[in-house]
């Protein structure tokens, strides 16, 4: 299912149903095909708004974590949401944690997946080379424990940006700012409900980091997906919407 991006001020986002919203934040190579499960799922009892971070068209000095708060908080004041129920996935996660800690008034509860934020591996061991295709899908191909969930379209999106001087600065950019911004002395602080959905056999976020995730959080609970990657909502999108469900309606 394709849905409509709106474009908007300074702000390109997707925006799909009705009710108490529900934003979620992607991760460095986020697309909304990563999401239509949950999309679909969710968009009769709940607003689904998906901004598309700006990761490679704002200058360096802002291609921050802190810059990507800078533009989330802007986002949820210009839809005047209430509220919020965050989701974040890898990147994401580590926004919605520093965003959570700018507005805690403002989140209702928080979603983290195979989040950044306590233990920083989010370009893997090794940087995907330059003009190594296959190397390149072999990095994707890794980020799900079926490598078969890697489309040509993602592999081809990933071949693109590093192989584009300006994004793959603005990429490095991004990883050493979230290595600054590690939050484990923070996320004590975190009082909201939260719900940590990781996949076993997560090689960019190991299942350990979910673990240390529930042990500093002051109130938060842990679900492990067995044969999954990194990216839950997309290789178990069903056992991904029924956790999230039920720890939603526990929250209303």
């Amino acid at each position: 299912m394709t849905f409509e991006v709106k474009h908007e001020q300074r702000f390109s986002y997707c925006e799909e149903g009705n009710g108490e919203a529900i934003v979620l934040l992607h991760g460095l190579f986020g697309a909304l095909s990563n999401f239509n499960h949950l999309i679909t799922y969710f968009s009769p009892d709940y607003k689904i708004a998906i901004p598309l971070l700006p990761l490679y068209t704002l200058e360096i000095d802002q291609t921050t974590v802190t810059g990507m708060v800078d533009y989330v908080d802007e986002f949820i004041e210009y839809k005047k949401y209430s509220r919020v129920h965050l989701i974040g996935n890898s990147l994401g996660g580590h926004i919605a944690q520093m965003y959570y800690l700018r507005k805690p008034e403002k989140v209702k509860t928080m979603t983290l997946t195979g989040s950044s934020g306590l233990f920083e591996n989010s370009l893997g061991d090794t940087y995907p080379r330059k003009g190594d295709y296959d190397f390149v899908k072999k990095k994707t191909e890794a980020t799900f424990f079926d490598p078969k969930m890697a489309t040509k379209e993602q592999v081809d999106e990933v071949f693109e940006i590093v192989n584009n001087r300006a994004k793959v600065i603005r990429l490095v950019s991004m990883a050493k700012s979230a290595v600054r911004h590690n939050l484990r002395d923070e996320i004590p602080k975190m009082n909201v409900p939260v719900c940590l959905v990781w996949g076993k056999e997560d090689n960019i976020t190991p299942a350990f980091v979910g673990e240390e995730f529930r042990k500093l959080l002051p109130n938060a609970e842990l679900h492990i997906i067995e044969k999954c990657g990194h990216a839950a909502m997309m290789e178990h999108p069903e056992q991904f919407n029924k956790i999230l469900e039920s720890f939603l309606s526990k929250n209303q």
